[in-house]
């Protein structure tokens, strides 16, 4: 069974988090600010954390700082609507995901389910050089395997090399002359052409919106990027 650790000053939700997740199999731990929820992740074996972001005497913000520090468990924040810059900060901190209040019970045991899947898939601490992890996206060299939010999808051995070398270089921008280097191992003149065909590509097989991509980004007139999607 896993246990989860529940984070929030406000005990309704305390309390509506809680029957959601036993039901549905999970053992709960249940903290009010972010010095009890550090306290109870020393003291018990936890494998998630569902936390608020706005709590007194320690918001989630600097307990995912302190977090961070000595644990890669899944965090999954909850914020509230008007909360946007804090859902980033939240992210570049080192959580994996958040949720809007008031949430949708559905919606909340799906992200459990997948950032839980993705944990344990990597072997909880394990970081293995043969796993790559940007936000929903793993790919495991090895295995030549990716899958996006715990699913698996198919990519066509250029596809994948592509996307291998962005997650290598993440947040940096590879203009498409360098990606057709690396990837084909070759010069060429129709680069740009060919590898902005190979990212539609991907971003069709990997985001859920490609028109609006949250993970691979086109920064313009320079090339292409992959970072954690916000």
């Amino acid at each position: 069974m896993y246990n989860i650790l529940i984070c929030d000053d406000e005990e309704d939700i305390v309390k509506a988090l809680k029957i959601y997740l036993e039901a549905e199999g999970y053992g709960t731990v249940c903290t009010y600010n972010g010095n009890e929820a550090l306290k109870a992740l020393r003291e018990n074996d936890l494998q998630l954390v569902l936390m608020d972001i706005m709590m007194p005497e320690c918001d989630g913000i600097t307990a995912m700082v302190k977090l961070r520090e000595t644990s890669n468990i899944p965090v999954i924040l909850l914020t509230a609507k008007g909360e946007d810059t804090d859902k980033i900060l939240g992210l570049n901190v080192g959580a994996d995901d958040y949720i809007t209040k008031p949430f949708n019970p559905v919606e909340v045991i799906a992200r459990v389910r997948s950032q839980l899947r993705r944990y344990m898939q990597l072997g909880g601490s394990d970081k293995s050089e043969e796993n790559l992890v940007i936000g929903g996206i793993e790919l495991n060299d090895a295995a030549k395997r990716v899958k996006v939010d715990g699913e698996e999808i198919n990519l066509t051995p250029t596809e994948f090399e592509i996307l291998k070398l962005l997650m290598q270089n993440e947040g940096k921008v590879l203009s498409p002359k360098e990606i057709y280097r690396r990837v084909w191992n070759d010069t060429a003149y129709a680069a740009e052409g060919t590898v902005a065909v190979h990212i539609r590509h991907l971003r069709e097989k990997i985001e859920i919106n490609p028109n609006e991509p949250r993970y691979l980004k086109v920064v313009w007139a320079h090339g292409y990027k992959i970072e954690k999607g916000v």
